[in-house]
């Protein structure tokens, strides 16, 4: 099932055009990287007040509140693009050792980030002023600049796996 939507993806209109455009490919893995710079600049900076760091210049409320809209606008740029360059060589990206390290990668990055948002951040009202936030929030800090560290080296080892 997994291989007939590779298939369906690679032989769409999309992945007929980043194959045969000229420099939509080139265009397309720069604007991934920029988002991947947006997203994973953001959230480390994020992650990195959670565990303490810039904690006498900035709450970590103030810095939620500046820095996520950036990670989600380099989410979704890297979302958009990474599909766009996938869909040019959809079955030959996922037969790569690397693919379901970067899949389960990301899936533990969300769902790290899903359990934070509705766990320990829920009550960031009452800590997210202090200069330390609990332990949790630590954890989860912790576990987001791992999953998205493998998630950027394992999509930096697609090609050579």
């Amino acid at each position: 099932m997994l291989n007939s939507a590779l298939e369906l993806l690679q032989t769409s209109s999309l992945g007929q055009t980043v194959r045969s455009a000229g420099y939509l490919y080139a265009a397309l893995e720069t604007f991934h990287v920029l988002g991947i710079g947006l997203l994973i600049g953001s959230i480390f900076a994020i992650d990195l007040r959670l565990l303490g760091l810039g904690r006498q210049s900035v709450s970590v409320t103030s810095a939620m509140r500046h820095l996520l809209p950036v990670s989600y606008f380099g989410f979704i740029t890297a979302f958009i693009t990474g599909v766009a360059l996938l869909s040019a060589q959809a079955t030959m990206i996922a037969a790569s050792g690397a693919a379901p390290w970067k899949f389960w990668l990301l899936v533990a990055a969300g769902a790290n980030a899903l359990a934070f948002h509705f766990g320990a951040g829920r009550g960031m009202a009452q800590w997210g002023e202090a200069s330390m936030p609990p332990f949790f929030a630590r954890v989860a800090a912790l576990l987001s600049i791992s999953a998205w560290t493998g998630v950027t080296f394992a999509g930096q080892m697609l090609p050579y796996t």
